[in-house]
């Protein structure tokens, strides 16, 4: 009883601290809920891709969408509109001009050789060395102090850059960032080891905001090809505040209603549950808000639906004890019975959730896999709840003690049968399980 004791106390710290999060931490949601940002991108053909094929345009959503959930943007919803443009919508910023800074325009970065034009002037061509042959970049600082961009290669490129610096020495080497010259240092040597430096030029330095933006940008991969912005504006909530309002309201009676179903049916046994659901609802909601999770309609329909599987374990749970009530079992050893065998069934049907929502989140994109994940979590969160919370508190109401009132559990005491009692048992029988 002390260890179910300290159990109790520790699913009470759990709930308090969960409390305090979402008291405190503000809520993630949706473009559908609190509007947001939509810019329409146009993929431009470069000099190593002459033609967009849908495989190009693949690789480049791909790209854009990892790119914006590296710079913490969650929910994001990216989707090909005609042969080459992309559609990206962006929660909860209604500024344009700061989606644009989210979204990194095309953060194209490049190296580049002087040339000049056929009227004497000098120009930068390409030299196939490109942000596609980086491995990853840092913030760090120079020796006189300034901020500057550190770079390091894969394989390919640090050869390629090798290669490039042996031609140029004597020679600038341009470097470019979204077709902005950043700085054209001299090569006085051939460059091995795949590593270079992006500095501020004569400009003063970087400071500190754009050398992590540049960072955060060339971290979350390059774009295979160029991706002009055709098209911005900022959108409101779809379904508005009211709406949000009316869904709460709705969500409420829906769970209400459900708490007076287990309770009319299971009597004591369902106030624990109803108990246990609210332990379960405040849990499920601070880890959104841990995450965070952005909360759309569609990432809601999955909390809610979990709510109902997490009901369904409890149901599973409390027939089972029913049925060792009936055959005459004690009360302590009728719930630890009820609980065992019920823990298969929730168990298998719960994985299968799971792996169902694991599929949907790989393969899926924006809605769906918000969908996946509030359900992936709500789902875990609901067997911690069935398990541990519900079998706690049905230990510490009913104790060890004999049943005495049928009723308690919704039974008459014509449905509590005599369990039957083993007077002797030979040991070459009881291996087959035979009771004499």
């Amino acid at each position: 009883m002390k260890n179910k004791i300290i159990l109790f106390w520790i699913i009470v710290a759990i709930t308090i601290a969960s409390i305090a999060v979402i008291h405190f931490k503000p809520a993630s949601l949706g473009l559908d809920l609190v509007g947001g940002s939509r810019l329409v991108l146009e993929a431009v053909p470069s000099s190593d891709v002459k033609k967009i094929t849908p495989e190009v345009m693949d690789s480049l959503q791909y790209a854009i969408e990892n790119r914006i959930n590296a710079l913490g943007v969650g929910e994001t919803n990216v989707q090909k509109v005609g042969d080459k443009r992309l559609m990206v919508e962006i929660p909860n910023i209604t500024d344009t001009k700061k989606a644009k800074e989210f979204l990194g325009e095309t953060a194209q970065l490049e190296f580049k050789e002087p040339g000049q034009t056929i009227d004497g002037y000098q120009e930068w061509l390409p030299t196939g060395l490109t942000g596609k042959d980086l491995k990853k970049a840092a913030a760090s600082t120079s020796a006189t102090g300034e901020w500057i961009v550190s770079l390091e290669f894969n394989a390919e490129g640090a050869k390629k850059f090798a290669d490039l610096t042996r031609k140029l020495v004597g020679k600038p080497m341009a470097i470019f960032f979204n077709g902005k010259l950043q700085s054209a240092p001299r090569i006085n040597e051939e460059i091995v080891g795949g590593r270079a430096q992006i500095s501020g030029g004569a400009d003063g330095g970087f400071e500190y905001s754009e050398v992590k933006n540049m960072v955060d940008l060339l971290n979350a991969g390059a774009l295979p090809v160029g991706a002009n912005i055709i098209e911005e504006n900022s959108v409101g909530p779809s379904l508005g505040a009211d709406s949000i309002k009316k869904s709460e309201f709705a969500g409420l009676i829906g769970i209400s209603l459900v708490m007076l179903f287990m309770i009319f049916y299971y009597r004591v046994p369902g106030v624990i549950a109803s108990v246990a659901l609210c332990v379960y609802s405040v849990i499920v909601f601070a880890i959104f808000k841990i995450i965070p999770v952005t909360l759309t309609l569609a990432g809601i329909a999955g909390f809610i639906l979990s709510i109902g599987m997490a009901v369904d374990a409890n149901i599973l749970i409390f027939e089972r004890t029913k049925e060792e009530l009936k055959t005459g079992r004690s009360l302590f050893t009728a719930i630890n019975s009820g609980f065992d065998r019920a823990f298969t069934s929730i168990f298998d049907s719960n994985m299968s959730t799971i792996i169902t929502c694991i599929i949907l989140y790989l393969l899926g994109t924006g809605t769906v896999k918000g969908f996946a994940l509030t359900l992936a979590i709500g789902v875990l969160v609901s067997m911690f709840s069935a398990i541990t919370v519900t079998k706690n508190l049905m230990h510490l109401v009913f104790g060890t003690g004999e049943l005495k009132h049928p009723a308690l559990f919704g039974l008459k005491a014509s449905d509590i049968n005599k369990s039957y009692t083993a007077v002797e048992t030979r040991k070459e029988k009881a291996k087959f399980g035979v009771l004499n």
